[in-house]
This record gives C-alpha cells, sequence and structure tokens, in this order.
C-alpha cells in the first residue's frame, strides 16, 4: 500500500515537472499526504520544487488551501459582526523590511475595525511577526480559545501560523524547512482559523497579486485587496504596499468582481521612501524599539509613511466610500491621537495567560 501510494504520488510530480496542472482535487490529496507525513521528505520537496517551477493554478492553491485548512487548522470563530479582517503576507519576498504590517494592523484596530491575524516567527528574516509580538508582551504561544476572545474584548488577536496548538499536524514543520517561496506560503497565510471573510494580502510576486485574489474568492471571500510593492528599480518587490515605487493592487469586491489597478506613492500625497530607510535592524531589540516609535508617533519619516499607507488598504477595504489618500490620512491621526499605543495595551492585557507580565514587559520597553 505504501509503496503504491509513493508511486502515485510520483505519477503527480511527473505531472508537475512536464508543466501539467492538477486539479483542486489532486492537490488537496496531495497536500493531504504532505501534512499526514506519508511521503518521504524527498517526495514533499521534490513536489513543492516542482509546483513552485510551473507555478501555481487558482484550483491547486485552492485545493492545498482546503487540505490545510479542514486537516491542520483549529476552529475557532470568534463572536463578533462582520467584517472581521485578516492583514498579512506571504513572506519570502525580495525585499527586507521591518514589520510593517503587524503595526498597520493595530492602527486599524484602533480605527474599531476587529482584525484576526496569522502569522508566524522569522524564517529569513530577523523578526517575523511572532517573533516581535512575544518582545511586546503578547502571548503568542496560547490556546486559539484566548486569541479568540482577545480578539472580541480588545478587537484584535493573532493565532501563531507554527503553533501545534494552531496547526496541529505539520503546517509549521513543513514551513521551518523551506527558504524559498512556495503554494504553502499563500494557503498557510489564508488558513485562519477564525475563518475571516475580508483580508488585506501582500504577496512575493507580481505574478501572484490576481490569482491570490481569485483564490480568495473561490474560498468564500467577500472582499479582499491583494499587494505586491515594488522598489525603485519596479523589479524587487515586497509583500505590502510600497513607498518605494509602485504597488499593484488585485482588489476583489461584494459582487465578486476582481479589479486590477496600480499607484505611485506621490499618487497618495506619500513622498518616495529609500531602501535602506525601511531596513529591518539586525537586533531584535532595536527593532522592537523602532516599531513602538511608528506607534507612538515618535518616527514621523519613511517607517511610519508606509505603516499608515498599509493600514490605510485596510480602512479602504472596510469602507471603499472613502478614498486611499483619506484612510491615509486616518491612519496617522490614529496615531498622533495615541488609539494605536492604547490599542496595543488592549491586545496584551487580553491575549495572555499571564497579563500582569506581559503588560511589565510592555512598560518597561515604553520607558526605553
Amino acid at each position: 500500500m505504501l509503496i503504491e501510494q509513493a508511486k502515485e504520488f510520483g505519477h503527480i510530480i511527473t505531472k508537475l515537472i512536464n508543466k501539467e496542472d492538477l486539479s483542486r482535487h489532486e492537490a488537496k490529496e496531495a497536500f493531504s499526504q504532505i501534512l499526514l507525513n506519508q511521503q518521504s521528505e524527498m517526495q514533499q520537496g521534490a513536489f513543492l520544487a516542482a509546483l513552485t517551477s510551473k507555478r501555481e493554478t487558482v484550483e491547486e492553491i485552492a485545493g492545498c488551501w482546503e487540505a490545510i485548512y479542514e486537516l491542520d487548522t483549529v476552529k475557532v470563530i470568534p463572536d463578533v459582526p462582520e467584517p472581521l479582517v485578516d492583514n498579512c503576507g506571504t513572506g519570502m519576498d525580495t525585499i527586507k523590511t521591518f514589520n510593517i504590517s503587524t503595526a498597520a494592523s493595530i492602527i486599524a484596530a484602533a480605527a474599531g475595525i476587529r482584525m484576526a491575524k496569522h502569522g508566524a516567527r522569522a524564517i529569513t528574516s530577523v523578526c517575523g511577526t511572532i517573533d516581535i509580538l512575544e518582545k511586546l508582551g503578547v502571548d503568542v504561544e496560547c490556546s486559539p480559545q484566548i486569541v479568540k476572545k482577545s480578539i472580541e474584548k480588545a478587537g484584535i488577536g493573532i493565532f501563531n501560523g507554527m503553533s501545534p496548538k494552531v496547526h496541529p499536524q505539520a503546517l509549521g514543520r513543513v514551513l521551518s524547512q523551506i527558504s524559498f517561496g512556495t503554494i504553502l506560503n499563500i494557503s498557510g497565510s489564508l488558513s485562519n482559523p477564525a475563518l475571516p471573510r475580508y483580508g488585506v494580502r501582500g504577496v512575493y510576486s507580481k505574478e501572484l497579486v490576481k490569482p491570490v485574489a481569485q483564490v480568495m474568492r473561490e474560498i468564500g471571500y467577500k472582499k479582499a485587496v491583494v499587494v505586491h510593492g515594488l522598489a525603485e528599480d519596479e523589479v524587487k518587490g515586497m509583500d505590502e504596499a510600497s513607498t518605494l515605487g509602485h504597488t499593484i493592487i488585485a482588489e476583489l469586491r461584494e459582487n465578486g468582481e476582481i479589479i486590477m489597478y496600480s499607484f505611485a506613492p506621490e499618487d497618495i500625497g506619500i513622498k518616495r521612501s529609500e531602501m535602506h530607510l525601511l531596513a529591518p535592524s539586525e537586533n531584535r531589540e532595536e527593532e522592537v524599539l523602532r516599531f513602538l516609535a511608528v506607534l507612538k508617533g515618535e518616527e514621523e519619516g519613511a517607517r511610519s509613511d508606509i505603516v499608515c499607507l498599509n493600514a490605510a488598504l485596510i480602512l479602504y477595504l472596510v469602507n471603499c466610500n472613502n478614498s486611499l489618500e483619506e484612510c491615509y490620512r486616518k491612519a496617522k491621526e490614529i496615531i498622533f491621537s495615541g488609539e494605536a499605543i492604547k490599542k496595543l495595551y488592549d491586545w496584551v492585557a487580553e491575549q495572555n495567560n499571564e497579563p500582569e507580565i506581559g503588560l511589565e514587559r510592555l512598560n518597561t520597553l515604553l520607558k526605553k
């Protein structure tokens, strides 16, 4: 039986090598075997490499998501009204920046938008979403039920995508062993236990912008904005909206239509930045302090601009009657009102088994 299963899996790999697409069912079955560790690591790696080389289709990404969500995701649905929004990136982009999406999510939550984040520890960078929030005092190893409570009471919470409490089978195992962008970065980031139906998604390649929007429509999202930001050379890119060059957007609207467009920073009234101003620090504590400086309004330059631009996308998603420029100005106002830091306090207090310890950690950092 195991030999036959390995042979069948080998046939699937051969199809991919020959640039043949898989059906959603075939993709789901293949990823189910990977998650359940029913294939050798050599076969698993060959499958992922062949699929990445061929380029993933919408059906294949949806099948992968279905396997992860059904087999390897704890289901936790917060008792909150819509919209419930997820905001994250796939990682594996060619421009390494400080943690933009987490700061943007805090600003959006301070604006009253309920945020259900799903993130991971750093794999190719110094400080991932989970790493930075852990330093700030959020309990990132807590149960999904505590995350649910935090979303309900603080309006924001994060599920640790590398934790067996969230994905008990194998997602963390597989992702931690891969140092290149694969379908798992896309489908894994979409496998949010809270099953939000609204999302802002950053992707590591401009070729993925429209397909990921199509996948989000396929798996039940009502509205979404998928982004890939370009550098000054318009070649390198990031899984965020960019203040260096153009940002490519696929917007999924409530009627199911997907609109493609792009904008430059100056179209929003933002001064173009330089790459070195957005680079992460090599020291994790320094990175956390610079992160806090943005939320406190002490950093008014390039870092604040790109955080507020990405927060603006969340505000725009929820209220499309406002222009992106208006949403950007609103994000700036939230920072300078002190509401962003207040929301971070709320988050640390609610997503915690030991809130006193978390709040003490945050207060210590804020005094530095």
